[in-house]
């Protein structure tokens, strides 16, 4: 079954219907919460994927060639589900229609996730992917912080790692550009910094897509000191085939 944390305020009827016994989002199987178990191991079952960047790779390949060439700021990044459907539908649902409700069942969606728990356990602090203050007026929330709380109440500071300022698309542009576009789009609360020196870091996010976000929000924690730095993600864009 999956459990729920109490909504937050921001939360939508929609989002409390869904705590409620009911159908099936995938499926339509009754009685049954948000996604039911089977979908869940249908939809989003293990793979092998880059211990780097999270992309899908060969059984007993560690790192994609990318990260070879050019390894990233994290020591670990590990996703739960590819996004394809029918995540993608739920995630805007999620994110951009305010049902908030959503984070308990892709919370336990992501401890399903293998090593996922284990980083959970072995980090000292669980930051969410933070937004500028436009988009989380916007928005009413914000949807890394959900899962992060969810995920580990106790370890999880919002307010550590901050974003400045909202960056122009990054559609279309190569992962260099993505990197500069970024650059200076985050920082650690100056006064609290010295609360990730030596420390392991998780990073929480929703959907990776190039990672430079993720890169860019590592980089700037290990320039702060910490130690080891994982990102977890619930998604992760894969790229065509």
């Amino acid at each position: 079954m999956w459990p729920f944390a109490p909504l937050s305020p921001f939360a939508s009827f929609g989002s409390l219907l869904a705590r409620l016994p009911s159908q099936c989002a995938v499926c339509r199987a009754w009685p049954s919460r948000p996604v039911c178990d089977a979908c869940v191991a249908r939809f989003a079952p293990p793979a092998a994927r880059c211990g780097g960047c999270a992309l899908p790779v060969p059984d007993g390949v560690s790192r994609c060639g990318e990260c070879v060439k050019n390894p990233p700021p994290l020591d670990a990044c590990l996703a739960a589900c590819t996004y394809a459907w029918p995540w993608p539908d739920a995630i805007a649902a999620f994110k951009f229609r305010g049902e908030a409700g959503w984070a308990g069942p892709f919370a336990t969606l992501l401890r399903s996730a293998p090593w996922v728990e284990p980083a959970l356990e072995a980090g000292d602090i669980v930051l969410p992917m933070p937004l500028a203050r436009g988009r989380l007026r916007e928005r009413g929330f914000n949807q890394a912080h959900e899962l992060a709380r969810r995920l580990a109440p106790t370890k999880t500071d919002a307010t550590l790692l901050l974003r400045t300022r909202e960056t122009p698309a990054q559609s279309g542009l190569s992962r260099a550009d993505r990197l500069r576009n970024l650059r200076g789009a985050f920082v650690v609360e100056p006064l609290r910094a010295h609360k990730l020196r030596g420390r392991r870091v998780v990073l929480v996010d929703d959907v990776m897509t190039s990672g430079a976000s993720i890169f860019t929000a590592a980089e700037v924690l290990r320039q702060a000191g910490a130690a080891h730095v994982t990102a977890i993600v619930l998604a992760r864009t894969d790229p065509p085939r």
